[in-house]
């Protein structure tokens, strides 16, 4: 067949400017496109080969041949070939389609993955940095070879060629350097060998440039871990997440079946600096079918595992038609859930095999794990398995499981506080009366804490309950509560301070309280203190939320002052009293006071009278 010259539909150069300008966002993907195109060849290569031994290779490879004084760039493999009908249709799928036809198939998922599927797409990427393209190629069991050219943008010819080795050979005229452009010199070999580095090392197949094979085609994950040397992966670690200390863990899984994937994973053996910044890296990284496809895949591993790096490798997933940005399909989210669970059950392992890989791992992201409890209940119930947390029975951070092992007798609830510090919250009024009788409770100061609470229910069907909210009940071992008789003998205190105290919504008699005066409690469905300062930090307008303040009848002074309200109810001095009460318990808490100076002076001139 003669050389036939063909023009492009108006509507399809425009398509083409699209595909080169907008869809594309780096110019270095041409060469990762047509090594991917010259690996699929070589891989049908060899299945047809399987049943054809004509049609076999003994040595199956890609070659990259760099021109600097034409300024031509040559990618050719041994693979398959195209016969002449095949290259009009693969690359003519975009010449030959209207444009509004291609879009609307782009915006449906089924249709864009089969397109970046086509040859034809991924070679359409190299008019960005080429000013004309030259496609030699012939199909293996073939006597005929094609060639086809176009500088993309009128017209494209194709011609039967009859020397044309096995395979396909593209070579890219390669426009001038314009570095601000991002058009680099793709015949510098160093420029090369880094581009096939990132984007095709794990390539099953030789990539050679001379004499030299650029990729290692080492992909670990394919490997079964037996076969492979703890160097090898933390030098793969290394290259990965460019951190130079040792990994923790090593998290292998392969998946089978309908949708298959491979996953090499690693936890780090410490928190990176950013693991709580925004703008912090995210994700691991993504190949399909060994192919380089994104750095920093947020998709396929939970925000709150973001500490994660390694590599997932699919055999296929719904991309967008410039393999750059994935789509949410329930491949993703099936692959994201397995990579959690994997991880996961790991550190569970590690919990009972290595405690001191345990607690490593919990100490440097810990913080960032409890943020998944704010999640699904599945994975609540996971991380809750896997959890440990500062508690008052020892200096050692403790298990949930720990806990419930642990509490006493009649125990329905797993107590707990929230605060700041360890020591404030240990120091904290409320514990009193649960460290006299021997109650265990969880010292929480983490900032997710003071959420995570509020959104998971239970463990083994023991509630979470604060000792800084709603009523607390400790008779269980025997002690009565506070006798009727005695709350009446405070009744008239208990309402005058009501009175006196806006701030407050009620004053009742504590049960938590052993040596401290008073102390500030929540109701049951009430935000703590510092959730509320959490929400009005980001810009959140809420109603002051009002405490209840409780007080100690065993307390020289609430007994004091119980007597004073008795005798002289007028004096103005027993309403700065209720003020101090009221600021030494909020002080306690580590709340802040709405008038220190005031404060300061009422506490200063009581000090001066007593010397």
């Amino acid at each position: 067949m003669s050389t036939e010259t063909l023009e492009f539909q108006a509507e399809a150069r425009q398509l083409l400017q699209l595909m080169v300008h907008s869809i594309y966002s780096n110019k270095d993907i041409f060469l990762r496109e047509l090594i991917s195109n010259a690996s699929d060849a070589l891989d049908k290569r060899r299945l047809a080969g399987l049943t054809d031994a004509a049609l076999k290779t003994d040595d199956p490879h890609i070659e990259l041949v760099a021109d600097q004084e034409a300024r031509t760039l040559t990618v050719r493999d041994n693979g398959i070939g195209m016969t002449r009908e095949e290259v009009v249709g693969l690359i003519g799928t975009i010449a030959r389609s209207g444009t509004a036809e291609l879009l609307r198939r782009l915006k449906e998922t089924k249709e864009s993955a089969e397109l970046i599927g086509q040859f034809g797409v991924g070679f359409y990427s190299t008019f960005m940095v080429a000013d004309k393209v030259t496609l030699v190629t012939r199909k293996a069991g073939e006597d005929t070879g094609t060639r086809w050219e176009s500088a993309g943008e009128g017209t494209y010819t194709v011609e039967d060629v009859a020397d044309a080795p096995v395979g396909t050979a593209v070579t890219v005229h390669l426009r001038p350097v314009n570095e601000e452009d991002g058009l680099h010199d793709y015949t510098d070999s160093w420029k090369i060998r880094e581009l096939v580095k990132k984007y095709s090392d794990f390539i099953s197949f030789p990539i050679r440039m001379g004499e030299e094979t650029l990729n290692s085609m080492k992909a670990l994950w394919a490997r079964p871990r037996s076969e492979v040397k703890d160097e090898e992966y933390h030098e793969f670690y290394r290259h990965t997440s460019h951190d130079w200390a040792e990994p923790l863990e090593i998290v292998q899984m392969r998946a089978e079946g309908t949708f298959e994937y491979e996953a090499l994973l690693f936890i780090p053996s410490r928190a990176p600096h950013d693991l709580f910044q925004r703008d912090g890296r995210r994700g691991i990284q993504l190949y399909v079918k060994r192919v380089f496809i994104l750095e920093d895949s947020r998709e396929l591993i939970p925000d709150y595992l973001r500490f994660m790096r390694g590599v997932v490798d699919a055999a296929d997933l719904s991309l967008n038609i410039s393999r750059e940005i994935l789509q949410q399909d329930r491949h993703i989210q099936m692959i994201r859930r397995r990579l959690a669970k994997k991880v996961l059950s790991t550190v569970k392992t590690m919990m009972t095999k290595d405690q001191e890989k345990y607690r490593t791992f919990w100490r440097e992201f810990g913080r960032a794990v409890k943020e998944g409890l704010l999640g699904e209940a599945e994975e609540q119930k996971a991380i809750l398995d896997i959890a440990s947390f500062a508690s008052t029975a020892s200096e050692e951070p403790t298990t949930l499981a720990g806990y419930v092992g642990r509490m006493k007798e009649g125990q329905e609830e797993i107590y707990y506080m929230t605060g700041e510090s360890r020591a404030q919250v240990e120091n904290s009024p409320h514990l009193e009366a649960f460290k006299a009788k021997g109650y265990e409770v969880l010292l929480l100061t983490d900032p997710v804490d003071e959420m995570w609470v509020e959104t998971v229910p239970d463990f083994e069907g023991k509630k979470f309950q604060s000792v800084a909210r709603g009523e607390v009940d400790l008779s269980a071992d025997g002690d009565e509560k506070v006798s009727e008789e005695r709350a009446g003998s405070y009744a008239a205190l208990l309402t005058w301070l009501g009175e006196q105290l806006e701030e407050v919504k009620e004053v009742r008699l504590s049960t938590r309280l052993t040596s401290s005066p008073a102390c500030l409690v929540g109701d049951a469905g009430d935000l703590t203190p510092t959730l509320e300062k959490m929400y009005r930090a980001m810009g959140q307008e809420l109603p002051p939320v009002q405490r209840i303040l409780e007080l100690n009848p065993e307390h020289p002074l609430v007994g004091g002052l119980r007597a004073a309200h008795e005798q002289r109810a007028d004096d103005p001095a027993l309403k700065e009293t209720a003020e101090l009460l009221y600021g030494t318990a909020l002080l306690a808490e580590g709340g802040d006071l709405a008038d220190p100076a005031r404060f300061a002076k009422l506490l200063a001139d009581r000090l001066a009278k007593t010397l």
